[in-house]
């Protein structure tokens, strides 16, 4: 098992091929899927041939992979995966911030002790200058997470999303932090 970082309670490591069937029971969970895509379940083709790809790829502007299996520090128990992905592949300046936890990790502060630790290594391992994060504007639960983890909202906005899910009609946000924002936070 390749640990990528670890916190009091959370254990951050690679993904294998081995997590196909832990991502689609996360991904089969309707309530985990209601701002992703209304509920609906992610297949076994989608997970096994574009999710779990995604998940394995290393981006050489890293020297790292873009997303981690989250598991329990004590026991072992998967919960779910964080996202701290460039977005552009040949650059570490910008980076996106994302999580997708099991309901069981829900109201745990999981999502927010992950989050800050990749804040915390990715400013102070990687030449990251911004991350970003965004979700659905009715999302109060993973807005409240990135407000917590120390970003800020930036800006309200829509996009032409190709299937509409209930509360889609209120668009987006989108939160950001940046170094000088991170570094003035730790002092």
């Amino acid at each position: 098992m390749t640990v990528f970082l670890e916190t009091d309670r959370l254990v951050l490591r690679a993904f294998t091929a081995d997590d196909a069937d832990r991502l689609l029971a996360l991904d089969a969970d309707p309530e985990v899927m209601r701002y992703l895509t209304g509920g609906r379940a992610t297949s076994r083709e989608e997970v096994v041939g574009h999710i779990l790809p995604r998940m394995l790829h290393d981006h050489p502007c890293l020297g790292a992979r873009g997303y981690w299996a989250a598991q329990e520090r004590d026991g072992g128990a998967f919960l779910g995966w964080f996202e701290y992905r460039p977005l552009d592949e040949d650059s570490p300046a910008v980076v996106e911030l994302g999580y997708r936890l099991n309901r069981a990790a829900w109201g745990r502060g999981y999502a927010t002790e992950g989050a800050r630790a990749l804040l915390d290594a990715g400013f102070s391992r990687f030449a990251v200058e911004r991350v970003t994060a965004s979700t659905m504007a009715v999302n109060l639960a993973s807005r409240r997470v990135m407000e917590k983890a120390g970003l800020s909202f930036v800006r309200s906005f829509t996009d032409d999303w190709p299937d509409a899910i209930p509360g889609s009609e209120h668009g987006d946000v989108e939160y950001a932090l940046t170094r000088r924002e991170w570094e003035r936070g730790r002092s």
